[in-house]
């Protein structure tokens, strides 16, 4: 089993990854998202989100570190993808589950779940700009505002390509309620998919 540090958008940044990965043994962290609109962002960017670039996508105590993108456009996906691998991420990551009223209004993040299609395109452009030996993952939750489309939404990621499917046992509209968390769901997803399948190095 592997373990790894989910992102927290506003909590989650390059200081508290170092200080959790010094005292835990974690075998990746994600970063928190890199919100893409309509363009190829700097590379500045990329460093401001996550510095550990500059050190081959490490902590200082050496648990990788993968870039996470979040958006809606699968050119704008697959270019920037490119560049965060380019620049040393281990993989890329796509948010298909952030709940924020302000990131869904803008077409991203939990968005995504309503258009199962539209994953698929999107993770299958990132797998395509990213060479074939780094892994390509997705984040998603079981739906909208019931999990009655999970089976659709993970196949959509798996035929898309990716490396491997993280879950989120609850809907948008749950939010973070614990009593809302449906862990049968997730196990179904896993029985139902052939992923995760990430290559380890």
């Amino acid at each position: 089993m592997r373990v790894l540090l989910a992102p927290m958008e506003g909590v989650l940044d390059s200081l508290v990854r170092e200080l959790l990965t010094e005292v835990n043994d974690y075998d990746l962290c994600i970063t928190e998202f890199l919100r893409v609109v309509d363009q190829l962002l700097p590379v500045k960017s990329f460093y401001r989100l996550c510095p550990e670039l500059h050190h081959q996508s490490r902590t200082p105590s050496g648990t990788r570190v993968r870039v996470q993108l979040l958006g809606q456009y699968p050119e704008w996906l697959a270019e920037n993808a490119a560049r965060a691998v380019a620049l040393g991420s281990w993989g890329v990551d796509l948010n298909c589950g952030c709940p924020s009223k302000l990131v869904n209004g803008s077409g991203g993040g939990a968005t995504l779940l309503k258009d199962p299609e539209l994953i698929y395109r999107g993770a299958k452009a990132m797998r395509e700009a990213v060479p074939e030996h780094l892994p390509v993952t997705v984040k998603v939750r079981l739906g909208w505002d019931s999990g009655e489309r999970r089976f659709e939404i993970a196949d959509a990621v798996q035929q898309a390509g990716a490396s491997e499917l993280v879950v989120h046992g609850r809907t948008k509209e749950d939010g973070y309620k614990a009593e809302r968390i449906n862990w049968q769901a997730i196990g179904e997803i896993r029985q139902r998919l052939t992923i995760p399948g990430g290559r380890q190095r």
